[in-house]
């Protein structure tokens, strides 16, 4: 369905993560919002482990209502407030992902909206019908 896009005149990806994916024609196209590290009680694991655990825990629930799965995501876009998190994330991120690894972008940012939260996570995917 989906073909791994990455030339030999681009530097490898740093992680595991495609330069760019080309979906077929027809394909269905969910975009979904940024996803927080909250439980639905308003509970928030301190951790970024545990916070992105959720986050991904909710793309999959959204993923699954309009009937896809990770392997349909296209895109991943994560944003952390603290650079020494990158691992972290990364390693949630590559447990969520299947091959092949959609396009990955991850951003340091200053903060979200109330200072518990410390990661935030939103996908494309795309399905064939």
């Amino acid at each position: 369905m989906k073909t791994a896009i990455n030339p030999p005149s681009v530097r490898r990806p740093f992680g595991h993560y495609n330069h760019g994916l080309l979906v077929p024609e027809g394909a269905r196209l969910l975009v979904t919002s940024g996803q927080l590290g909250i439980r639905p009680d308003d509970t928030i694991p301190p951790d970024l482990t545990g916070q992105a655990e959720l986050c991904f825990e909710a793309i999959g629930a959204i993923l699954n209502e309009a009937g896809m799965s990770f392997a349909d995501v296209i895109r991943i876009s994560g944003f952390v407030t603290r650079r020494e998190d990158f691992p972290a994330y990364m390693a949630v991120r590559d447990r969520y992902t299947l091959d092949p690894k959609p396009v990955s972008t991850l951003l340091v940012v200053g903060g979200f909206t109330r200072p518990e939260f410390l990661v935030e996570v939103e996908v494309t995917a795309a399905k064939v019908v």
